[in-house]
């Protein structure tokens, strides 16, 4: 029954989508399925010549073998995934669950204005009001749209007669810990909680079906958005740095800070972490990009990971080192 749940730990945007990928090639799961709030999340993975910004489908799509799942926590825009599924031609494995909420114009429209766009800075996709007025129970679900119906399915008994089975399932998370609605820097926040227990209930899954929690830290903390963020660098710091980013959905300037571990911390103890992934190692110690070996990193780069380690008193056992899916150091036992 090996299942591994992957989430992020700062505010976003740490590269989940990278490690995600990673592991789909790496540990090839019979079931890649995707929990969170829906298309404001955004997830870039390089493959090779080809850079891919996924919105709906899981990351892991990338591993021909796996079967590609939403599960039915997720609102689901529908010119959104199905263009997805298209472009990255996995319409005969994706899968949606048939109680999924569906995101139309008048939600797109709530979220591009007034408070939610110029106070909380929302991304404009129609998430947020979505999932208020599926909390409402008048949201239309999945089961109620034609142009889905050839990937209707039941996400949490697939999910779980693959454990049964032994095959191997990851679990993706989108957003940030700390743009969890209950856990996060509230009202800056997004539409529900996005933790470990949170992703698992998104897909069905329950509490003691779970192996591993891998919490994904980017080597510095970035943000998007409004919302409070401690030791902010201004923005000439953060591009003299080398750290000037913008988000994968929204294409706004991303902010920075050096690396916060009593964040950290803090998502540790939310999502019961039993392994972290550092992403970005790279940009933080440049002789480091494209190493895939622990013993070739610089000294430096050395001290920053077994720095992490004892504070956080659980093992980095993925570190990123470049954009490409490849650019993974892999030390799990």
């Amino acid at each position: 029954m090996p299942s591994t749940i992957a989430v992020g730990g700062f505010f976003g945007d740490e590269g989940k989508g990278k490690i995600i990928s990673y592991l789909a090639l790496k540990d090839n799961p019979s079931i890649v399925v995707r929990g969170g709030a829906g298309p404001n999340a955004g997830h870039t993975v390089k493959d090779g010549n080809r850079t891919y910004k996924i919105r709906m489908l899981p990351s892991g799509f990338l591993n021909k073998k796996s079967k590609v799942m939403i599960g039915p926590g997720v609102v689901i825009n529908p010119d959104v995934l199905l263009k997805e599924i298209k472009d990255f031609d996995v319409s005969n494995r994706a899968f949606i669950d048939k109680n999924c909420g569906i995101i139309e114009q008048n939600h797109i429209d709530e979220d591009s204005k007034g408070r939610l766009k110029e106070t909380i800075g929302t991304t404009g996709s129609g998430t947020g009001p979505a999932n208020a007025e599926r909390a409402m129970r008048t949201l239309k679900l999945a089961k109620d749209i034609k142009s889905l119906s050839a990937y209707l399915g039941d996400i949490p008994t697939a999910v779980n007669s693959a454990l049964d089975s032994n095959e191997n399932v990851l679990v993706e998370g989108t957003q940030g810990t700390h743009l969890s609605l209950w856990h996060g820097t509230y009202p800056y926040v997004t539409s529900k909680d996005v933790t470990a227990s949170a992703i698992c209930s998104d897909i069905g899954l329950g509490p003691k079906k779970v192996d591993e929690v891998l919490v994904i830290f980017k080597s510095y903390v970035t943000r998007v958005g409004t919302g409070p963020m401690d030791n902010e660098l201004t923005p000439e710091e953060t591009s003299k740095k080398g750290w000037a980013e913008v988000g994968t959905v929204t294409g706004r300037q991303r902010r920075a800070a050096e690396f916060d571990f009593d964040l950290a911390r803090r998502s540790i103890m939310l999502n019961s972490a039993t392994q972290i992934a550092i992403t970005k190692l790279d940009v933080l110690f440049p002789d480091c990009a494209n190493k895939t070996s622990f013993d070739a990193l610089t000294n430096d780069a050395k001290s920053f990971i077994k720095k992490i380690e004892e504070s956080l008193n659980v093992p980095v056992t993925l570190i990123g080192t470049g954009p490409d899916v490849n650019d993974v150091i892999d030390i799990r036992k």
